[in-house]
């Protein structure tokens, strides 16, 4: 079956991002892209042939989304705190826009959100935001601290509410029990080429594994070995083993 692409726009912004989706049924994934990357790149890179059973099978529908790191995270002519602000629109058109779709488009099945390398930050900084409307991420080869992503200039609040590797941290009270019943993340990295150097996913995947220990949050850490990379096709291999179990 062909993916169906339709184009949602960016409140406040003369633009539309693309949803590329994929299957007739199944539990909707919300798919981000790898850093800057754009909604057909999942399946360009083998990703959905990698669970194309699923797919066909009516187990999962995947909605493919286009980022907009190069207009906030990937902009490096501005400090941390304005691409924060900058995120803070995509993230509003993903609330408003891509979420009401999604529920209308898979008659209200509770959707996960999943994502690769920078796509990983995305999923799961979306889950530990709204997990009432998204409540398990997967995220391979992540970073999950913004300040870690060649920025600079001086974090302010939007910067800090923006980088889970901070607010986690300080999580306490109600909110704290309000996510520890709702929300779930999967943290999946290898030991290979590009997961330290100059991804820094390796060790960041471990540090961010131990907050939401710390924290009490639901998460599961799966670590790879060193033939695992930060590259498609050891992606390929993590997505057709684990996506199986929430399907």
């Amino acid at each position: 079956m062909s993916p169906r692409h339709l184009e949602l726009p960016v409140d406040g912004h003369d633009t539309t991002l693309t949803v590329e989706v994929h299957g007739h049924w199944g539990r909707p994934v919300i798919v981000f892209p790898s850093e800057a990357g754009r909604a057909q790149d999942f399946a360009n890179n083998g990703m959905v042939d990698a669970v194309r059973d699923l797919v066909d099978g009516g187990r999962a529908k995947l909605y493919c989304v286009d980022s907009a790191d190069a207009f906030s995270w990937s902009d490096r002519s501005v400090d941390i705190e304005e691409r924060a602000r900058r995120h803070g629109a995509y993230h509003h058109w993903l609330l408003h826009r891509l979420l009401p779709f999604v529920a209308d488009d898979s008659a209200g099945a509770e959707p996960l959100a999943l994502g690769c390398s920078m796509g990983a930050y995305h999923a799961v900084h979306l889950v530990l935001q709204r997990p009432d409307l998204v409540p398990l991420a997967i995220g391979l080869s992540g970073n999950y601290d913004v300040e870690a992503w060649r920025s600079w200039g001086e974090p302010g609040d939007t910067a800090y509410f923006a980088n889970p590797m901070a607010y986690v941290a300080n999580l306490h009270g109600d909110h704290l029990d309000w996510l520890r019943d709702r929300a779930s993340v999967l943290l999946v990295v290898g030991q290979g080429a590009w997961e330290v150097d100059p991804t820094g996913s390796l060790p960041s995947t471990r540090r961010f594994a131990d907050v939401l220990a710390d924290r009490g949050l639901t998460h599961e850490l799966d670590v790879w070995g060193h033939d695992s990379a930060h590259d498609w096709p050891w992606w390929q291999r993590q997505l057709a083993h684990h996506l199986p179990r929430f399907c």
